[in-house]
C-alpha cells in the first residue's frame, strides 16, 4: 500500500498571490485523492481557503513570523506534528526554509535555488528569468508538477458555503433596486501595480451612473476621499472582514479595477472583469492576468510605455496621449455587457 502524501503549500503573501494558488490543492487532490493537503497562510488570507473542498487543513503563520526563537521552535513543533512528507514554498525566505527543515520534512521544493536551499538539501524549481513568460499561476503549479502532478488547469476558485451563495444573492437584489447591472469599481491597488489617480475612478464612475440600467457600488475597504459619498453610489465593503467582502464581489456582474488582489477574487468568483494593466514583463497580464472567468484587459497603446510613461509601474497613472481615459474603459464595458 502506497504511503499517504501529506502535503503542505506554503503561500505566506499578499491575498492576489494566495489567490493564484488555489489551482494547486484542486490539481493535487487529483492526482492523489488519498493526499492530505495544508496551507501555511497568513491570517488575513485564509478566507481565501475557507470551506475549500481540496483543503483538509489551514495552519496560520504569524505566530511564527515575529522573529522570536521561541515562537520558531514552536510552529515547527506544530507542523512536525502533522507528519507532512512535502512541502511546496511558493515564495522562499530564509527563515520558511529553516523552519521547514527542521519539521522534518523529507521532500521540500522552493523556487530558486540559494544556498540555503542547497545546504538543506531542498528541491527547487527555476523561473528561468522569466523566458518564456507564463502566468504566476502556472510558475506556481510548477512546483506541485515536481511531485507528480501533470496540469494545465490554472483557473482560480474561492468557495462559498450555500448560506453565504443566498447572503450574497439578497445583497444583489437590494443593490440593484431597479437597476439590471451592477458593476463595481476597486480603486485602490496597494502600490503594487500602475493605476488611475482617483479622480479619474470619479470620472469614470459619473459616466457609469449616466447608464439608465447600471448600478454602480465602489468595493474597496478603505474607499479614497474623492470616491466617497457620490450620489446613487454605495460602499458595500466599508469595514467588512476578506470573508464578508467576498459576498459583494460575487453579487456583480463586472468588476473594474487596475491588477490587483480584488481582480483575483472576482475571477475566482466567476465574476467578470474589466482590469487595466500595465505592458511591463513585472506588471504583464500574461503574468498576472485575471484565471478562470470572463475577462477584459486594457493595455495602453503600443509606444505609450516608451514615449509618456515614467518608467515606473508605481507612479503610472496613464494619463496623456496613447493612455487608459475613462471613456476607453467605458467603451469597452458596453461591447462586454
Amino acid at each position: 500500500m502506497m504511503k499517504q502524501k501529506r502535503i503542505l503549500i506554503v503561500r505566506p503573501d499578499r491575498i492576489g498571490d494566495v489567490v493564484l494558488s488555489t489551482p494547486l490543492p484542486r490539481e493535487i487532490k487529483k492526482t492523489y485523492p488519498d493526499s492530505f493537503v495544508a496551507l501555511l497562510l497568513r491570517k488575513y488570507t485564509a478566507d481565501i481557503y475557507v470551506n475549500n473542498p481540496y483543503v483538509d487543513k489551514i495552519i496560520l503563520i504569524d505566530d511564527y513570523d515575529d522573529g522570536s526563537l521561541k515562537n520558531f521552535f514552536r510552529k515547527i513543533k506544530e507542523i512536525r506534528s502533522y507528519r507532512f512528507t512535502h512541502s511546496l514554498t511558493l515564495l522562499p525566505t530564509e527563515r520558511l526554509n529553516y523552519l521547514l527543515f527542521f519539521a522534518g520534512i523529507p521532500y521540500r521544493v522552493g523556487v530558486g535555488h540559494k544556498f540555503y536551499q542547497f545546504i538543506t538539501f531542498t528541491k527547487y524549481v527555476s523561473r528561468n528569468k522569466y523566458i518564456p513568460l507564463r502566468h504566476e499561476a502556472d510558475y506556481c503549479m510548477d512546483l506541485a508538477r515536481k511531485i507528480g502532478v501533470r496540469t494545465n488547469n490554472l483557473d482560480t476558485e474561492i468557495f462559498l458555503t450555500e448560506g453565504e451563495k443566498n447572503r450574497s444573492a439578497e445583497i444583489r437584489k437590494k443593490l440593484l433596486s431597479d437597476k439590471q447591472i451592477l458593476v463595481g469599481v476597486h480603486s485602490t491597488s496597494g502600490n503594487s501595480s500602475a493605476n488611475w489617480h482617483a479622480k479619474t475612478y470619479r470620472e469614470l464612475i459619473n459616466k457609469l451612473n449616466d447608464l439608465a440600467n447600471v448600478k454602480v457600488v465602489v468595493t474597496d475597504n478603505s474607499v479614497p476621499g474623492e470616491l466617497k459619498n457620490i450620489d446613487g453610489v454605495d460602499y458595500p465593503n466599508t469595514g467588512k472582514t476578506l470573508r464578508e467582502s467576498f459576498l459583494n464581489f460575487a453579487a456583480l456582474d463586472l468588476l473594474i479595477s487596475a491588477s490587483t488582489g480584488p481582480m483575483h477574487i472576482a475571477a475566482a468568483l466567476k465574476v467578470k472583469t474589466i482590469s487595466i494593466f500595465c505592458p511591463l514583463t513585472a506588471c504583464s497580464p500574461k503574468l498576472w492576468g485575471p484565471l478562470g472567468n470572463e475577462s477584459k484587459i486594457i493595455l495602453p497603446e503600443k509606444n505609450y510605455c516608451s514615449t509618456v510613461c515614467p518608467g515606473d509601474p508605481k507612479k503610472c497613472r496613464f494619463t496623456g496621449t496613447g493612455g487608459i481615459d475613462a471613456d476607453k474603459v467605458l467603451n469597452e464595458l458596453k461591447k462586454f455587457l
